[in-house]
């Protein structure tokens, strides 16, 4: 069986990742599950970027072909802010309430019709002889006037997603994969993945 490492120590992504990639015949793995895993400094200027450089430095420490995604929160009205520097809107110690507290801040007084948002996804799968695929996904929504819902991680309580009524965090696992800028990534990595699968001899 194939073995995918996920390049990632969010317990949030593991969980989702995990659920996403059940059916594909492949056993996954953390970064928690590998010893002496190098943590990959995020300093590239875009979501491919840092996708990139971390599946990529995962597949070659560890020998197996790693999963790596990079994602985040882009909203027009903030000229496409918090983007790649999501995770740390708020500062380096930020946690996730202190984010969502600092977007919502900063969208006071924004009017309802311009609180538009995406969330975006760009996932990578590199494997060690240097072959590797990609694929992205977005999830369009606005910002929430504050937040609701316990569920999910990181923006996903002041995301409001019209189309459902509701809030991300206050989605199912199921409801959140089958829309999320992560699942739809991860679908479009799908289509790819015979032929890798061919290229790379598993």
């Amino acid at each position: 069986m194939k073995k995918i490492v996920l390049a990632t120590r969010n317990k949030g992504k593991i969980r989702e990742m995990q659920a996403l990639l059940k059916d594909f015949g492949i056993e996954v793995i953390s970064a928690f599950d590998l010893p002496d895993v190098p943590e990959v400094a995020e300093d590239g200027e875009t979501f491919f970027e840092n996708s990139m450089k971390k599946a990529r430095e995962i597949a070659l420490a560890t020998g197996i072909t790693a999963l790596a995604d990079d994602s985040g929160l882009i909203v027009d009205a903030l000229d496409g802010a918090p983007g790649v520097h999501s995770a740390r809107y708020a500062g380096e110690d930020a946690d996730d309430n202190m984010n969502n507290m600092k977007l919502l801040a900063d969208m006071e007084g924004v009017a309802p019709e311009n609180r538009t948002a995406r969330f975006k996804c760009v996932m990578v799968l590199y494997d060690p002889s240097g072959a590797w695929i990609s694929a992205e996904g977005t999830c369009e929504g606005v910002i929430a006037l504050e937040p609701s819902g316990s569920g999910g991680f990181g923006y996903d309580p002041v995301f409001f997603v019209p189309e459902l009524g509701r809030s991300m965090a206050e989605l199912t696992p199921e409801e959140k994969n089958s829309i999320s800028h992560r699942g739809k990534a991860l679908k479009a990595l799908r289509s790819q993945l015979p032929d890798f699968l061919d290229k790379t001899g598993s």
